[in-house]
């Protein structure tokens, strides 16, 4: 048995469906089911076991001998939201607890960090970088995320197996419900069949023109496919990232939509809203040989193709994974 939290969300989903498509078969998903418009994420995945996340610790209590894995995905993850306290309950207290119940009853713990605890990569984006106390987030998203990397690194008393992964910018189908924090190919893809255009954030920084603001963005199928990977090799206990390793601009991103709709590049740049301009990030970039020295393949999908599956197979006609 597998139990994921998260379930109801963007990653979580899209993992209980490549579980599934992987052959096991015992999957519990964990969430807060309540919200309608994430409905469609589940909704068809009807012999997946649904398990409230204030019910989580006592369903392992009571099935702790048929679990083999916990993989922890669920999390506040609203990069504008300013207040303490739902990241303190959600990203801090809850992910401690499933910390502590996954080291008392011996299970395997994988779980989500962020490339957002890097700030604005004052000390690179390198996983081996280790003062956690040095890293500056820019947002209480990734302070929370931030703290819990270090409580978990402190620990003495620990899961029998455990792997935090730093997500660099996740994209692709069950994100739908996401608004605002749903990534800039969602929202290419309706700013452009809508408008026939894409607006983009001018650049505020001099190293960098209009648009040629970097990051590294990963789909979520290579996302999922490597935690499978990381699930069966039971690699060593740490903390990694999980990115390509190629930073690519927001001008390669938005073309590789209009190809996806094939359609001419009409790109249009406008100012960064003031509320996020103190604290965007301009470059990121994972650098992956931490994971590959444990044999994780790496062959991911360059932006282009994984930005062709997502408008081709999925965002045109609304699919879900």
């Amino acid at each position: 048995m597998i139990v994921v939290t998260g379930a109801a969300g963007f990653i979580g989903s899209c993992m209980l469906t490549f579980l599934k498509e992987n052959g096991y078969k015992d999957l519990v998903g964990v969430d807060d089911f309540k919200f309608e418009k994430k409905l469609p994420n589940y909704i068809n995945k009807t012999d997946i076991l649904r398990i409230d996340r204030k019910e989580l610790f006592s369903f392992i209590g009571a099935h702790n001998f048929e679990i083999s894995h916990v993989i922890h995905l669920g999390a506040r993850t609203d990069t504008v939201d300013k207040d303490p306290e739902i990241f303190l309950e959600l990203n801090i207290n809850y992910s401690i607890a499933v910390w502590n119940i996954c080291t008392l009853f011996k299970l395997p713990l994988i779980y989500a960090s962020s490339a957002a605890t890097y700030g604005n990569g004052e000390h690179g984006f390198d996983d081996t970088f280790s003062d956690f106390t040095q890293l500056i987030p820019l947002n209480e998203y990734g302070k929370s995320k931030n703290y819990f990397d270090f409580w978990a690194s402190e620990q003495e008393a620990t899961p029998p197996n455990w792997v935090g992964l730093k997500f660099f910018n996740v994209y692709g189908p069950n994100e739908y419900h996401k608004g605002r924090m749903a990534s800039v190919i969602f929202h290419a893809y309706h700013q452009i069949v809508e408008t026939g255009k894409m607006k983009l954030f001018k650049s505020h920084n001099k190293r960098f023109k209009d648009g040629e603001q970097q990051r590294d963005f990963i789909y979520v199928k290579d996302v999922c496919e490597t935690i499978i990977q990381i699930m069966q090799k039971q690699i060593k206990s740490g903390i990694y990232n999980l990115g390509t390793g190629k930073a690519r601009s927001f001008n390669d991103l938005v073309n590789a939509v209009f190809a996806g709709l094939e359609l001419t590049p009409n790109i249009e740049y406008i100012d960064i809203p003031m509320d996020i301009r103190a604290n965007y990030q301009y470059f990121t970039e994972a650098n992956m040989l931490k994971l590959e020295k444990q044999g994780i393949d790496l062959h991911f999908q360059n932006l282009e193709e994984g930005v062709f599956d997502y408008v081709t197979n999925f965002l045109k006609n609304k699919i879900y994974l």
